[in-house]
């Protein structure tokens, strides 16, 4: 069993198991005509079950020939210009090899006795996010497993600056368009899911700093805590971003903490066109950013950055065996002292890769590309009487539904956009997502590769109403 441990005298075995796997994936990359198969799970589940993991095969090769029935085959491909659905993005090639890179050497980002030139790197990036956001001088942070973690990690500093003895008194400030992990944080934290106080937003999906001044005021009149302020730059539905310097000074008269959640729009930092839209973003006390959404990496590659680094004070435990607090006197870099988690990937190799073979105006370009995009697929639906689009888009989102000539109940044509939605992604030919607006079902395209075209929306656009009115017109002759 040595065999298969990768070492020195295992060199050329490693070289030729990986190159077999490169070459299977690049093959199927080149070949595949959709995003997906189709496939169900009832379909796929026997294929997993049938599989004895008690009873290996012993050989790459063959590992990998089962993986074209349990994986390649029916994967959902990112990479396809018809993948319309998640915050998935097609990812890019240095990233990749940095990926490869990494997981070779396995480094430990805890500390420095595991990681070495690993800590430095990650340390260059998070000077280099937090530069161009405009944090200063004192700013620092560390990367983390995705926005989720970074959003959990920040309202858990904000809570520790707020030094309040009583938690229940505790008020977090999010519009109701923000992501879902600013309750799901506020409940691991122990503040409860009450605690987060729902701003309604604009016509388009900005909170209402109006409304946010209000309820900062009552906050204050009732004795509670304005605890944190969560502005969304690019929120999940609509690509939205809230008015940050009114935000910003609004956090900043009634002493809480602003936190900007930038997963989706932090693509923005090395926009050519669109960086005007962040403006107020560096007056944030952190920020969360999602390198695997725009920056077009591999899942994971995600970062939290704060204003203060004194502030990371609160993710801080010393533990003799791996980070002893005289490390800290011997400024020995320890990554660990930053973060939520322990043994942690060197994920950021994989935009230092990125960096260093594209340089941040080429992911710029590509995120240039998909707003583009997205501006021009909404002048699209919106002159189409087949649909009703909700919003301009700011980054590359676009939400709408399907709306047939005939009149027909609002509940009928929620049907008939999610039967749309599920046909479409059993057919294979296409994936867009779906969300609700008001109570009704809507369809989303997430536009997160440049090589989908308005031709490819057209087309998608067809197969939905195709579809919709499949549905319709079978419920008319069932009816």
């Amino acid at each position: 069993m040595r065999s298969h441990l990768l070492n020195d005298t295992t060199a050329e075995s490693y070289r030729r198991s990986v190159t077999e796997g490169v070459e299977r994936v690049a093959r199927k990359l080149a070949t595949t005509r959709g995003p997906f198969t189709g496939v169900t799970p009832a379909e796929l589940a026997p294929v997993i079950d049938a599989v004895d993991l008690d009873r290996p095969l012993g050989d790459a090769s063959a590992a990998l020939d089962e993986l074209e029935d349990v994986y390649l085959r029916d994967a959902v491909y990112f990479h396809h210009p018809r993948y319309l659905g998640h915050l998935n993005c097609p990812v890019v090639i240095p990233a990749v090899l940095g990926e490869a890179v990494l997981s070779a050497v396995n480094s430990s980002l805890d500390t420095w006795d595991q990681s070495a030139g690993g800590t430095l790197i990650e340390r260059k990036l998070i000077d280099w996010t937090a530069a161009r956001i405009g944090l200063g001088p004192l700013a620092d942070g560390v990367f983390t497993s995705g926005g989720t973690q970074s959003n959990l990690q920040a309202l858990l500093l904000a809570r520790e600056e707020a030094g309040t003895a009583d938690p229940s008194k505790l008020r977090i400030f999010s519009s109701e368009c923000s992501h879902f992990s600013v309750q799901k944080s506020a409940t691991l934290l122990g503040l409860g899911r009450e605690s987060v106080i729902s701003i309604p937003v604009d016509r388009n999906k900005r909170m209402q700093s109006v409304v946010l001044a209000a309820e900062l005021e009552t906050c204050r009149a009732e004795g509670l805590v304005p605890m944190a302020v969560v502005a969304t730059a690019g929120t999940t539905d609509f690509g939205s971003i809230d008015p940050l310097p009114e935000i910003a000074a609004l956090a900043e008269e009634y002493g809480a903490w602003m936190h900007v959640d930038a997963a989706y729009g932090c693509g923005l930092l090395a926009s050519l066109k669109r960086r005007h839209l962040l403006d107020g973003i560096e007056r944030a006390d952190s920020v969360t950013v999602d390198y695997h959404k725009s920056f077009f990496q591999p899942v994971s590659s995600s970062a939290i950055l704060v204003r203060d680094r004194a502030a990371l004070r609160h993710a801080t435990y010393h533990a003799d065996y791996l980070n002893p607090l005289r490390t800290v006197a011997e400024q020995i870099p320890n990554q660990v002292d930053k973060s939520l988690q322990t043994t942690r990937r060197f994920d950021a190799l994989k935009l230092w890769m990125t960096l260093r073979v594209m340089g941040a105006d080429g992911v710029g370009e590509l995120f240039d590309e998909v707003c583009d995009l997205a501006a021009a697929g909404y002048d699209l639906i919106a002159a189409d009487p087949r649909y009703d689009v909700v919003v301009e888009p700011q980054l590359s989102t676009l939400v709408y539904r399907y709306v047939p000539d005939a009149v027909t109940s609002p509940a009928e044509i929620d049907r008939a956009n999610l039967y749309a939605r599920k046909a479409l992604f059993a057919s294979g030919e296409a994936v867009v997502a779906g969300t609700k607006v008001d109570g009704r079902q809507y369809l989303k395209f997430t536009l997160l590769n440049p090589e989908t075209t308005v031709a490819d929306i057209a087309a998608v656009l067809d197969l939905i109403a195709g579809h919709a009115e499949q549905y319709l017109g079978e419920n008319l002759v069932h009816a």
